[in-house]
């Protein structure tokens, strides 16, 4: 049971005022964009995984996987709902032990602990009552869907090559399955083909050019099944870690035009019993580590050209369920934030977050629903930030983290600030390039209209706080259930822009004038 706040404690706002404060001015160039993301491009996933998925001596997952997870409760649909709408990826480590009791399929056991079964486990089964009760709720709730498939079934794990699985996908299975779901109406925007099956694989792996082949049999059945193109799911793939080598052959097997999105996993901050995680998340040169991944996959789509470009179709931070003492914290959104901001400026389209609920990386807590601090920063990010993504330039504080793009409801720019520092806060001044002229000084921008300001910060300045504030408001649902009010504070436009110490900010300016955004 939480207690509700009605206020941050009056500490947090002396000790914010005691740090020492840099000025830093930030300059936006606003005249050309440098990528773009999609328009959902805030994403979370639904898991398989059932109760009795446990690691590091504890089972996080509860009643959470999409197979018993309770679709009635108010706090799960109000919390989908603020998105209006929000992109769901079903699947995960066991979608490829999945089969769909449907057609020839009779038999629809439940996932068993299995020692020598694909991570611990038995073959599972969804059956068409329950993908009707997901269908319900994904309309109800407005989710915009991507649904993973097995790509194992019919394979068989080499007798000469552990981990590798072999032989040709039976595709009937996967017939019979779209088959009802065109049948009953229901909308899949696209599907994404096998989980971590890429280069050395996460439980089982697929050798490229045979992912290769059984891609081209699955764009082909989306077509053959899917009469109108206006109305056929896209497909992706391979939703695993990026290796430049396995990618690159599996492109070039299938071709231009079956693969519709290129997708990759990120799990950068490493095992979640890492004793050393928070530093890794505070420490902006581990932070920056991933961009070499995020520009090779870029460098992949530059060559293929998939029509979606890229997707992080899976990230959670910390592998195995998350961190139990860093995931659902306010000090995790130094991670998963940076890491939104640095995928948009490589072009990554797409940025799921594992999980919506279960494990310690859900953004809702499983048993409770009650949102974690990163729900709140990924609900201003899909509300603040638009798909045009614009470069950034500051002087060299790694600790001051900074993206911009035009702002989601035009006219103007949208900022997210990331303050690292523990004992120094920034004023930030903001300057809009000189387009065209490298060699001239860039215009100081000073604003005639109100700043819109979304301050983040942990309850009690503590960053291991699961509470966060915003603009000195306790974030807690209301006694509805539903997402409480997140209203911006105006600020004079003539004042600097301050970042506190150890928090995180979006600022939204409507009279900068960037052509990129017109």
């Amino acid at each position: 049971m939480y207690f509700k706040f009605t206020f941050c404690p009056i500490i947090l706002l002396l000790w914010a005022s005691l740090s020492f404060a840099q000025n830093v001015n930030v300059v936006i160039h606003g005249a050309a964009s440098i990528a773009k993301t999609d328009d959902n491009f805030v994403c979370v996933t639904l898991d398989w995984w059932p109760a009795e998925k446990c690691d590091y001596n504890q089972c996080p997952w509860g009643k959470a996987g999409i197979l018993n997870l309770d679709l009635r409760y108010g706090a799960l649909i109000n919390a989908i709902k603020a998105f209006n709408p929000l992109r769901i990826k079903v699947g995960g480590s066991l979608q490829d032990n999945v089969v769909y009791k449907v057609g020839e399929v009779s038999s629809c056991p439940n996932f068993m602990k299995r020692e020598d079964g694909l991570f611990g486990f038995s073959q599972g089964c969804l059956s068409m009552e329950r993908w009707d009760q997901l269908n319900r709720f994904f309309n109800h709730t407005g989710v915009k869907l991507t649904f993973g498939r097995n790509a194992l079934f019919g394979r068989n794990e080499s007798q000469t090559k552990k981990g590798l699985w072999i032989g040709d996908r039976q595709p009937q299975n996967t017939r019979d399955f779209m088959l009802y779901t065109i049948s009953k109406g229901y909308k899949v925007d696209s599907y994404e083909f096998g989980n971590q099956l890429s280069g050395s694989g996460m439980g089982a792996k697929v050798d490229a050019k045979q992912y290769g082949k059984d891609v081209i049999v699955l764009k082909n059945l989306v077509k053959e099944l899917y009469a109108h193109p206006e109305t056929q799911p896209k497909v992706l793939g391979p939703g695993g870690f990026y290796e430049e080598k396995w990618f690159n052959t599996f492109l070039e097997v299938s071709g231009q035009g079956i693969v519709d999105g290129l997708t990759h996993h990120i799990y950068n901050l490493g095992p979640g019993d890492d004793p050393n995680m928070m530093n890794k998340i505070l420490d902006p040169s581990y932070l920056n580590q991933v961009s070499q991944t995020y520009k090779g996959v870029s460098d992949v789509v530059n060559k293929f050209r998939p029509q979606l470009g890229a997707w992080v179709s899976e990230s959670g931070g910390a592998l195995n369920g998350g961190s139990k003492d860093v995931s659902r914290t306010f000090a995790d959104g130094f991670w998963y934030l940076d890491q939104m901001g640095m995928a948009s400026t490589y072009d990554q389209k797409v940025f799921c977050r594992q999980a919506l609920i279960g494990g310690n990386y859900g953004l809702l807590n499983a048993t409770t629903f009650v949102p974690s601090p990163d729900y709140y920063g990924a609900l201003l990010w899909h509300r603040l930030m638009g798909s045009t993504v614009l470069a950034v330039t500051k002087e060299s504080d790694p600790d001051l983290r900074v993206y911009a793009h035009c702002a989601k409801k035009k006219p103007g720019v949208s900022l997210i600030f990331i303050n690292l520092s523990k004992d120094r806060s920034f004023n930030i001044t903001l300057s809009n390039a000189k387009p065209g002229d490298a060699g001239k000084p860039n215009y100081e921008f000073v604003g005639k209209q109100n700043r819109e300001e979304y301050h983040l910060r942990a309850l009690t300045g503590d960053i291991k706080d699961d509470i966060v504030c915003l603009n000195d408001v306790p974030m807690v649902q209301t006694d509805s259930e539903d997402i409480p009010a997140m209203d911006p504070k105006l600020v004079d436009a003539s004042t600097p822009i301050s970042i506190a110490a150890q928090s995180i900010a979006y600022v939204t300016i409507r009279d900068f004038e960037a052509p990129a955004c017109v």
